[in-house]
């Protein structure tokens, strides 16, 4: 028999990994919980970053189509919304499991930049919408090039 050296600490770390797991799954992402996660209202992942001429967003759309999708902005919020339909009518009775997602979805976030709304452009590609929208001029990032002052020799 092979003798082991106790850690307790071993043991806490991975029972504060499970605690860790527990509270993520149920207040970051509670869906994973409800038993009608295939059908009704679901919440649109995305991300969203700046590069110094436009705001990007992509949004995760798997399996919608872009007639399916509906994008706003008024004044600073950035709305997608739309709805995606199921397919193919099976019963609930022959589901072994039930994951994708059918049914309305929505999202409103803030664009924390002034940007051109009627100059957006939008293209679903492979199951992700791109949005991408051009920044005003005033909030472009703009060089300014220094110029050095010729020195005098023995003078000011």
């Amino acid at each position: 028999m092979t003798m082991m050296r106790w850690e307790p600490f071993r043991e806490l770390m991975s029972l504060r990994q499970a605690m860790d797991r527990l509270f993520e799954d149920s207040f970051v992402r509670p869906t994973r919980f409800w038993p009608d996660f295939g059908r009704g209202e679901w919440t649109l992942d995305l991300d969203m970053y700046q590069t110094p001429n436009e705001v990007v967003v992509k949004a995760a759309l798997p399996g919608v189509k872009p007639d399916e999708v509906d994008i706003s902005i008024t004044g600073d919020t950035l709305t997608i919304k739309g709805e995606h339909k199921e397919e193919q009518e099976v019963k609930e009775e022959d589901y072994f499991r039930r994951e994708r997602r059918y049914g309305t979805f929505s999202r409103s976030i803030q664009i924390p930049v002034p940007v051109k709304s009627d100059k957006a452009d939008a293209v679903f590609e492979n199951g992700v919408l791109t949005l991408t929208l051009p920044k005003l001029e005033e909030v472009k990032p703009k060089q300014i090039k220094v110029k050095a002052k010729p020195v005098i020799e023995g003078g000011k």
